[in-house]
C-alpha cells in the first residue's frame, strides 16, 4: 500500500510535497468586492494548512469577463499581488505547498457579476439549466486576449510567491466549454472536431508553461483539472477525455486533477458503464503524469481504497471543512474524533468566513450538518 504520510515529488518541476493529501479547491464566496483577498479567507485557508501537503485555492478569475461568483477573488491585475502573496505566504507558515487555480467562468458567469452584464463562451448557446443566459459568442481576438491572460495570472502567482497554478478546465465553466461540443458549435479553428475543440486548452497550457520557463526563479507547479464527461447530449464523453488528456500529457503537466462528486461513481451517460472514471483516467495516463483523486473521501479507509489502486494523491474539500485537522487526527491515530458532520456551533474554531458558512449551511444535503 501506498504510505499517504510519504512525501510526493513530482516529476516535472521536483518539487516535494510532504504527505500525499492535498485540500481541494472550494468556492469560498469570501473574497473583497474588488477580488482581492479577505483577511478571513487567509484565516481559512491557514486553519487547514498544517495538516495537508498542499492547499489548492478556490478559483481566481483571470480578466473581469471570467468572473463566474460574487466573492470570488481575482488574479486578473497587479493590484491583486500583495493579498495574494499574503495568502501564499499564510499557507507557507503551516508547511503546506500554496497551489492558485486559475479560472475564467465563460457562459456560467452570472451577467449581475459582469460589468457589462454579458457572458462569454465558444458560442452563442446556453447552458442547459434553468434561468442559464444566451452568451455571446468570442470573436477570435478575444480569444488569444483569454489565453495571454491565463499566462498574465501564472506569473502573477508566480510573483505572489505561490509554488505553483492549477489550470481548472473542468466543472462547466470557459476551458471545458471550448472542449465541449455542446458549448462549442465554431467552425474555426477553435471548434469543429475533437481535435480541434483541444486547441484551446492546449494553447492555455502552452501559455502557463512559456510563462513558467521564462519567469520562476524556482520550480514551479502545472497542473490542469478536468471533469471527465458532461450529461448534455451532444455531450463530452470518456473517450473524448481520453483524446485530450493523451495531449495534455505531453505538455509537461506536474499533475492531472480529476474533478468528481465520487471517486467510485461510474460513467454520468452510460449506467451500464460503472468503473470509476478517474481509475480509467488512471490506467491510461497514470505512470506517465500523477492523477489526483478526489470525491466522497471521508475516513481513512476511503483513503487507503483510493491509494491501494495506485492513484498517488488524494484530494480532501467538504472533509477539511467539517474537520480541518483531518490528517493530524489520522496520523496520530485519533480517527474515532474526526468530525463527519459540519458543527453548527463551531464556525469560529473552524475559521469558516460568513459568506461560505453561509451558502454551507444553506445547502442541505451537500455538506451533513449538526446542530
Amino acid at each position: 500500500m501506498m504510505d499517504m504520510f510519504t512525501n510526493c515529488i513530482f516529476p516535472i518541476s521536483g518539487i516535494k510535497m510532504k504527505n500525499r493529501i492535498v485540500m481541494a479547491p472550494m468556492t469560498t464566496w469570501s473574497g473583497n468586492e474588488d477580488g482581492s483577498v479577505s483577511d478571513a479567507e487567509i484565516a481559512y485557508y491557514q486553519r487547514r494548512a498544517k495538516g495537508v501537503g498542499a492547499i489548492i485555492t478556490a478559483c481566481a478569475y483571470v480578466m473581469p469577463q471570467g468572473k463566474a461568483f460574487s466573492g470570488q477573488i481575482g488574479v486578473h491585475d497587479d493590484s491583486m499581488l500583495p493579498g495574494l502573496a499574503r495568502l501564499a505566504s499564510a499557507i507557507h507558515q503551516k508547511g503546506a505547498l500554496a497551489i492558485l487555480q486559475i479560472h475564467h467562468g465563460g457562459r456560467m458567469s452570472p451577467p449581475e457579476v459582469l460589468a457589462d452584464h454579458q457572458a462569454v463562451s465558444p458560442s452563442a448557446i446556453a447552458a442547459e439549466r434553468e434561468g442559464a443566459s444566451i452568451p455571446r459568442q468570442m470573436t477570435d481576438t478575444e480569444i488569444h486576449e483569454t489565453i495571454s491572460a491565463f499566462g498574465k495570472a501564472t506569473l502573477r502567482a508566480i510573483l505572489a510567491g505561490f509554488d505553483g497554478v492549477e489550470i481548472h478546465g473542468a466543472n462547466t465553466y470557459l476551458i471545458q466549454q471550448f472542449f465541449s461540443p455542446h458549448s462549442n458549435r465554431r467552425n474555426d479553428q477553435w471548434g469543429g472536431d475533437v481535435l480541434r475543440r483541444m486547441n484551446f486548452p492546449l494553447n492555455i497550457v502552452r501559455t502557463v508553461n512559456d510563462m513558467v520557463r521564462t519567469f520562476a526563479k524556482r520550480p514551479f507547479l502545472v497542473g490542469y483539472r478536468i471533469s471527465p464527461e458532461e450529461i448534455e447530449n451532444p455531450g463530452i464523453t470518456i473517450d473524448d477525455t481520453l483524446e485530450l488528456i493523451n495531449a495534455l500529457q505531453k505538455e509537461k503537466l506536474d499533475y492531472m486533477h480529476v474533478s468528481t462528486m465520487n471517486f467510485w461513481d461510474g460513467s454520468m451517460r452510460d449506467k451500464a458503464a460503472r468503473k470509476s472514471r478517474t481509475e480509467i483516467i488512471y490506467q491510461q495516463i497514470g505512470q506517465r503524469i500523477p492523477i489526483i483523486g478526489v470525491g466522497s473521501v471521508h475516513t481513512l479507509d476511503d483513503a487507503e481504497r483510493i491509494f491501494n489502486i495506485g492513484i498517488p494523491i488524494v484530494a480532501l474539500g467538504r472533509e477539511l471543512l467539517m474537520e480541518p485537522d483531518w490528517v493530524q487526527k489520522v496520523q496520530n491515530e485519533q480517527t474515532e474524533t474526526i468530525r463527519t458532520q459540519l458543527d453548527l456551533n463551531a464556525q469560529k474554531e473552524l475559521a469558516i468566513p460568513d459568506p461560505l458558512w453561509h451558502q454551507l449551511i444553506s445547502r442541505k444535503g451537500w455538506i451533513p450538518t449538526k446542530e
